[in-house]
């Protein structure tokens, strides 16, 4: 999505933005709903994300079952929408497509989101699961053959694994890597990454956040690295969540309160107080008091009550809101009205 006046996609990126994760629309019947995955696209850019995620984690990822076969319809469709909403603006904007598997898998989703004009491809390990580090180093480096990387650190909860600070480091070294998502929900392994990425020497690589239970926090943090005796102040540069997918341009709001606040080198308790109405509110949505098993239905919820879905519906006919989910989301609700719509 760049332009001849623009900054590139992956200066973009490193200047820090908003990056919903697309969810999937679907009708009753569970077939993919073209016009309602069209208008998520628009949603997402008229609400002023800077780039959406698509083919991830809230895409669902049963689209690469072969019974399904939604992988590349749905990054055609968003690319698509995208370059039609978009059209000759000198306004810059990141398509990241969900790559996942072992390495032949990932390989050919790289292959079919490079063909289709994305621009990095977030690479989940999920499916690594006794594979050695080195292994997945091997598998990184290959993938980064195709496509620029966007490394994913994923919560064991929802399919991730632990991965140690030397695997970072030597992930920081692939020259490919553009950006890292740190989603670990942890705040050890959240410093791991941003460590191995300044102990490297690698100011070109962008951080962001997929903490959704620590947004806030995340971003109005510089974290000191010490390295050769000289201690570097780190931020997170953005965020790519999950939880952006729903009430985003209240979202871009917020972000843009931090990013001023981190100007102006002072922090705003009232910014450090919406953080933790946001961390109620994704817990909530996202479903922590069931280890997160309705969070794509609570995501679907929200936007069905916003007018953007529906309805809930989801692949597999199983994965549905939890018992009581429906009522903390409406708690929420009605508890953070700026985390629904921004400042009054």
């Amino acid at each position: 999505m760049e332009g001849s006046e623009q900054p590139s996609v992956r200066q973009h990126l490193r200047a820090g933005t908003v990056i919903p994760a697309h969810p999937l629309a679907l009708d009753a019947s569970r077939r993919l709903d073209e016009r309602r995955q069209r208008g998520l696209t628009r949603y997402y850019i008229d609400a002023g994300a800077g780039g959406v995620a698509v083919g991830v984690h809230t895409t669902q990822f049963a689209i690469r079952d072969s019974s399904v076969g939604l992988y590349r319809p749905v990054l055609e469709l968003a690319m698509d929408e995208a370059r039609s909403t978009l059209g000759p603006s000198a306004r810059p904007f990141a398509m990241i497509a969900g790559v996942c598997g072992h390495t032949a898998q990932a390989r050919t989703e790289a292959e079919i989101a490079t063909a289709l004009g994305y621009d990095a491809g977030l690479l989940s390990l999920g499916d690594w699961r006794t594979e050695t580090e080195a292994e997945l180093i091997d598998h990184c480096r290959i993938i980064a053959e195709v496509i620029p990387l966007f490394g994913f650190y994923l919560q064991p909860a929802v399919g991730g694994r632990v991965l140690s600070f030397e695997f970072w480091s030597e992930f920081a070294e692939i020259p490919n890597v553009w950006a890292v998502k740190i989603a670990p929900f942890n705040r050890y392994q959240t410093f791991d990454v941003v460590r191995a990425v300044v102990e490297a020497g690698r100011d070109d690589i962008a951080l962001y956040t997929g903490n959704d239970d620590n947004i806030v926090a995340d971003l109005l943090t510089a974290f000191p690295i010490s390295v050769g005796g000289v201690t570097t102040l780190r931020w997170i540069d953005g965020g790519l969540l999950g939880q952006w997918a729903v009430w985003t341009r209240a979202a871009v709001e917020m972000f843009a309160a931090v990013r001023a606040a981190r100007s102006r080198a002072t922090i705003d308790p009232d910014l450090l107080s919406l953080g933790a109405a946001l961390t109620d509110a994704n817990a909530a949505v996202f479903d922590a008091a069931h280890g997160f098993k309705g969070c794509i239905p609570g995501i679907h919820e929200v936007l069905r009550r916003e007018g953007l879905l529906d309805g809930i519906w989801c692949l597999d006919p199983n994965e549905t809101l939890s018992p009581g989910q429906a009522e903390e989301i409406s708690r929420v609700e009605r508890s953070y009205p700026r985390v629904r719509f921004g400042s009054p």
